[in-house]
């Protein structure tokens, strides 16, 4: 017979409680990064000094979809957040504060298909076969592919997909 002391209950819970959040944190930290957000690009998704979690193994078996959240390594080596906009081989082209892709007008929602300043992308922009153009979700506050300083983006400087939402504690959750 199982001795059920409540003191040996407690012990019970207690070591199940350490075992769940030391795998929690194994795989949130050993598989992914811990990110602070910087200025307002990406609101009102995510704001400044928010902390999210990247996963760095998003992309081992695939590529970045349109729309994804992800994180990558400028030229001057920091980390940046931006969304996914124009694939490889696409042409991304912004005309009367509308996004185009292979001349077929973006469709998103939330106002992800538009974007006043047009910088780069007033012209067509032909993305080679391991690039992606990103855009912040604040398109009038976010340097991105639409300027010479990112431009467009290779496969190879996209560290991984924004997956979680750490911080603020109430705000909490998935990044869509």
């Amino acid at each position: 017979m199982e001795d059920t002391t409540p003191l040996r209950r407690a012990i019970k819970w207690i070591v199940d409680i350490v075992v769940v959040i030391s795998l929690a944190w194994f795989v949130a930290y050993g598989f992914g990064a811990q990110i602070k957000i910087a200025g307002q690009s990406m609101a009102p998704l995510l704001s400044g000094e928010d902390v999210v979690l990247m996963d760095r193994l998003a992309y081992d078996f695939g590529s970045p979809g349109r729309f994804d959240v992800v994180v990558f390594e400028r030229e001057d080596g920091k980390s940046n957040v931006k969304r996914v906009i124009g694939l490889p081989g696409e042409e991304v082209q912004i005309t009367d504060g509308f996004v185009y892709i292979d001349g077929k007008k973006l469709e998103a929602e939330r106002g992800l298909n538009t974007a006043v300043l047009p910088g780069l992308a007033e012209n067509p922009v032909t993305l080679g076969e391991d690039e992606y153009f990103l855009l912040g979700d604040n398109r009038e506050g976010s340097e991105d592919s639409r300027f010479a300083n990112i431009g467009n983006v290779k496969r190879d400087q996209i560290q991984g997909k924004v997956w979680l939402r750490l911080m603020p504690l109430f705000d909490i959750g998935l990044i869509e």
